[in-house]
């Protein structure tokens, strides 16, 4: 049995055919109308993003490094006025310790006289005078120490604020030369989760300079402070030279003056007791010739008064009263006389001797301060002008030890890049 032929589908007219050719035709030349509007607006748009990405790029760029240029112009700006502290600070530190030696020299008054040495003479009038002036100089230097030694700290706090704003700005450089140096070919480049956020803590531009601008201002402000300081030291010190030196030479005047006197006061001293020396020795020859000149009177009565006594014995009418009886009696009377005269000037001679021997021990103990207050004078008149030589010595500028910043670097060390 063969097989049914298939039903024959719908058959569309030639029209229908015509219709359908001129759709597709149509369709295809609007598809092709949009393709090509959509490829020209996506040509424009690439141009256009490309040429604002690449502007956009430039002027980041370009404000990077008007960024790295102003950092920069605030860096050299924050270290100049770093190095004009450092050698303000060295500065103040020198006159510092140029007042402190101003201090240090001072002269100690005269004592250590003894007994009538111990008088309240010009001397002792011009060196209370110097201690009283020492005193108000050494009240007045110690102030300008004082002052200076708080100065010192806050030169050096401002210091440190410089050095922290230093830091910062170099920190800042880096990090913003480090962004200038990136392109879009950098391997470290990336996507990062909310990049365009405000970090806590940030300024304005204005915030920036001002902080800057307040750093430097209070840096010279106390550049200013610390420069007059050290002019007011200094004349200080020159006033304070000149008025020790006029007390200086007065009391060196009265110390000469007196170290004269004294002089005088010993070679007249030492002169009375040479002669009083040879009185005494004169004196004591004078009393061994009276106790000689007594021995021999006593003995010539001792030979009267056996005469005498032996005649006592003569017998009857041989017992008489003759010329020598009288003579006898006579030179007894006499001899007594002599020798009681004799005693009373050995007497005399030997209480005057005796007195001459104190006041002679008197004369030397007096020589002895005498001589002992020269030396203390002369001691003490070379101590001053060794004092005196060194103050002018140590007029000459001192080795500093270089000081260091907050730090511990000398100068600015710590901005070298």
């Amino acid at each position: 049995m063969s097989a049914l032929p298939a039903k024959p589908g719908l058959r569309l007219s030639v029209s229908e055919w015509h219709s359908n050719n001129h759709q597709l035709s149509a369709t295809a030349e609007h598809e092709r109308l949009i393709s090509s509007a959509i490829r020209q607006d996506g040509r424009s748009l690439r141009n256009e993003t490309n040429c604002k990405t690449t502007w956009d790029e430039s002027d980041t760029r370009r404000r990077l490094s008007d960024r790295v240029w102003d950092v920069s112009r605030w860096k050299e700006a924050l270290e100049t006025c770093a190095q004009k502290v450092d050698e303000e600070m060295e500065a103040l530190t020198l006159s510092k310790e140029q007042t402190e030696q101003a201090l240090a020299a001072t002269v100690t008054p005269l004592e250590g006289r003894r007994g009538y040495e111990l008088v309240t003479d010009p001397v002792d009038e011009q060196l209370k005078k110097e201690v009283e002036l020492i005193g108000r100089v050494q009240q007045v230097l110690q102030q300008h120490i004082d002052k200076a030694f708080e100065q010192l700290c806050v030169l050096q706090e401002v210091r440190h604020q410089l050095t922290a704003d230093l830091q910062n700005k170099m920190d800042a450089l880096d990090i913003d030369m480090s962004c200038l140096s990136l392109t879009i070919k950098s391997p470290q480049i990336s996507l990062k989760t909310n990049p365009t956020r405000i970090p806590s803590g940030s300024s304005t531009p204005q915030e920036w300079v001002q902080f800057s601008q307040y750093n430097i201002a209070r840096a010279q402000e106390a550049m200013q402070v610390s420069q007059q300081m050290r002019e007011d030291m200094s004349l200080t010190r020159a006033q304070v030279g000149n008025e020790l030196e006029t007390q200086r030479r007065a009391t060196e005047f009265a110390l000469r003056k007196r170290n004269h006197h004294e002089e005088q006061a010993r070679d007249e001293l030492e002169w009375q007791i040479k002669n009083t020396e040879g009185e005494m020795t004169e004196m004591e020859s004078d009393i061994h010739g009276l106790d000689a000149d007594l021995q021999a009177k006593t003995a010539s009565l001792k030979l009267a008064h056996t005469r005498l006594e032996n005649r006592t014995n003569r017998p009857g009418m041989d017992l008489c009263r003759d010329e020598v009886q009288h003579g006898l009696v006579g030179e007894v009377h006499q001899l007594e006389t002599t020798i009681m005269a004799l005693k009373q000037k050995l007497s005399e001679a030997q209480n005057s001797l005796q007195k001459m021997k104190l006041h002679h021990a008197r004369m030397l103990q007096d020589l002895s301060r005498k001589q002992e207050a020269l030396s203390l004078e002369q001691r003490s008149m070379n101590t001053r002008s060794h004092l005196t030589s060194a103050s002018c010595t140590s007029k000459t500028p001192v080795l500093l030890v270089p000081l260091t910043n907050s730090s511990g670097r000398s100068n600015l060390q710590l901005l070298a890049q």
